[in-house]
């Protein structure tokens, strides 16, 4: 496993680079430029397949560089929830903004029965923007799923998806393609510590687990019921899964650059191996 981009993705039967990596909001400033400071947004490529985990405002950098880049998009978009840090962005994603480009949004978020549609028609209106998302140029496909479902969005890829412990609800991700698992579980709560048993199951043997981490297990102890978990519950996690390799994910705004390297140093040295995401990289499986 290649990290930093060390690897022609061109090459690879699967590629992970992270376009935004924090929760709740985003925090831009000279204390946060290492990690970064946009919010969740990973791109995954499965040979020429692209899927996009979250539409925070990590989203936009990552629409610019596909129009620079001059690729044709065709993009299956999955939203792990939709509280406004994982959906700010889509409204500045470029590629929607041109005719031509075809995005599938995904979403398991069955609490709000009308659904994706109906959740970016409210963003994107009057009085919070001024662009309806019927004027957007893109030809959009909505499908909407109950977590817990399989889904087979391209020839060779299966996702499978489990509901997970976060207010409102959330849905975690499996990848599978080609020999090669990403699981995707952002924003999610252990009660009392206990790893649920579906999101182990998704974890179960993955080449790379991406995990909410926002907390440490001290801070966790004064946010019962924030939908969060801590960076020591990932390593239990991922030592219960027998995953290969852990990416620390969804860090609290207030946690700047210095405080995510006192953490990247104690998870290596509790799991070797284990990442702490940042923008830009990139992790070829």
């Amino acid at each position: 496993m290649l990290a930093n981009g060390a690897g022609d993705r061109a090459s690879m039967p699967m590629s992970v680079r992270f376009w935004g990596v924090r929760g709740t909001l985003p925090c831009p400033g000279a204390d946060t430029i290492k990690y970064g400071g946009n919010t969740a947004c990973v791109e995954v490529r499965c040979s020429g397949h692209l899927l996009i985990l979250d539409a925070g405002t990590g989203i936009r950098p990552l629409g610019d560089a596909l129009i620079k880049d001059g690729r044709t998009v065709d993009v299956d978009l999955f939203l792990s929830h939709y509280h406004i840090d994982h959906i700010l962005g889509l409204p500045f994603f470029a590629p929607l903004h041109i005719a031509g480009t075809a995005v599938t949004l995904w979403g398991g978020h069955i609490n709000h029965a009308a659904g994706i549609e109906h959740t970016l028609r409210k963003l994107m209106s009057d009085p919070l923007f001024p662009v309806p998302l019927g004027d957007l140029a893109a030809r959009l496909e909505f499908r909407n799923f109950r977590a817990s479902e399989t889904l087979s969005p391209r020839d060779g890829i299966t996702i499978n998806t489990a509901p997970l412990r976060h207010p409102g609800g959330a849905t975690g991700y499996r990848i599978d393609y080609a020999g090669r698992s990403v699981a995707y579980l952002t924003d999610t709560e252990f009660l009392d510590g206990v790893i649920d048993a579906t999101v182990v199951a998704l974890a179960r043997r993955a080449d790379l687990v991406i995990l909410d981490s926002s907390y440490t297990d001290a801070e966790l102890r004064l946010r019962r019921g924030w939908g969060h978990a801590s960076w020591e519950q990932g390593i239990q996690l991922a030592n219960m899964s027998n995953a290969k390799q852990l990416c620390l994910f969804h860090h609290d705004p207030s946690h700047d650059d210095a405080f995510m390297d006192a953490i990247a140093e104690a998870a290596d040295a509790a799991r070797p191996g284990t990442i702490v995401a940042r923008e830009g990289l990139q992790v070829d499986l």
